[in-house]
């Protein structure tokens, strides 16, 4: 009797958008955002995040990112005023009480504080607010557990002398990629802290040798390491990412990005972003046997945008 193989699907993933169109919206962001103050600047983030997924297809068919500039608004309005209280009691601690190391050690204790809150509500926000074919993503971490984990990753961070900094980055990328969930699939992160560690000490030391020369290849490292270990479940049926950049198409992305900067007085940086996102949909290939038209919405929709816009203060980086 034969046995029944799961079929093989196809995917392809791709990035339609062109830098003359995202260079109207960025213009048309930075002149609001500099009139208003800074005000404009929730709404300025809901239009690139809209024209980013949006112009992201999957099988030809679109992520959607509905996520509002209100919604940001308000979030950022929280996010200032968190700030302010930071600034005001370490300025009290400076000026009033005269101690300017407990006013700045309790500055940035404070921002530390908040980072596992930022990254948790962060990616809880974004995830809910993303869908492709109307099957929401979603982030299922536990906050509290993740504040735990965090803040432990930092202590032996911290007493190993940076150390342990691989394992704190691979740790806290298998954490929040792994509770990310595609509807009702999971997807997986398996990254090692010793591989990366050492993945990074030799593209730093063939860096250095080379004149810098390697460091492209060292990126190439990297997003292949990334891309690699990350993987896609649903029941007994999977869909693995690999990476087909080279250091040489890594070299021709950023040459080009940087002279792109350089010679338009930064106006070139629509044409950065989109050739960026289009250089990494390009080189991400995927194989497998979910079939997408199975997947079923599972996941809550989340509006608070508060964490999302401390993240931004704090220039995290979004860790997919």
């Amino acid at each position: 009797m034969e046995e029944n193989l799961p079929t093989k699907m196809h995917y392809n993933l791709d990035f339609k958008g062109k830098g003359e169109s995202f260079f109207g919206i960025v213009i048309v962001n930075w002149l609001l955002t500099i009139v208003t103050l800074g005000i404009y600047y929730p709404w300025a983030k809901a239009k690139t995040l809209q024209f980013i997924f949006g112009q992201t297809t999957l099988n030809e068919d679109s992520f959607k990112f509905p996520g509002t500039g209100n919604e940001m608004f308000k979030g950022f309005i929280k996010a200032i005023l968190l700030f302010i209280c930071f600034i005001a009691v370490a300025g009290a601690l400076v000026y009033y009480f005269e101690m300017p190391v407990v006013g700045l050690l309790s500055f940035y204790l404070g921002i530390i504080a908040i980072l596992p809150l930022a990254i948790h509500g962060s990616y809880r926000y974004r995830m809910s607010r993303t869908s492709w074919r109307g099957i929401r993503f979603g982030y299922r971490g536990d906050r509290n557990e993740f504040i735990k984990l965090f803040f432990k990753w930092i202590f032996f961070t911290i007493i190993s002398l940076g150390l342990y900094g691989s394992w704190f980055k691979m740790n806290l990328r298998s954490y929040v990629l792994s509770n990310i969930r595609f509807g009702d699939a999971d997807l997986n992160y398996e990254g090692d802290g010793g591989d990366y560690f050492v993945l990074n000490i030799k593209g730093y030391f063939l860096s250095v040798i080379t004149l810098g020369i390697y460091s492209f290849w060292w990126q190439k490292d990297i997003f292949e390491y990334y891309v690699d270990n990350l993987s896609l479940h649903k029941e007994n049926k999977s869909i693995t990412f690999n990476s087909t950049a080279t250091g040489v198409d890594f070299m021709g992305l950023i040459v080009v990005n940087f002279l792109l900067i350089i010679f338009t007085l930064g106006l070139g940086y629509a044409w950065v972003v989109t050739r960026t996102m289009k250089f990494i949909f390009d080189h991400i290939e995927l194989d497998g046997n979910i079939d997408l038209d199975s997947l079923q919405q599972t996941e809550d929709n989340f509006k608070d945008a508060t964490a999302d816009d401390v993240s931004d203060f704090l220039d995290i980086d979004f860790i997919v």
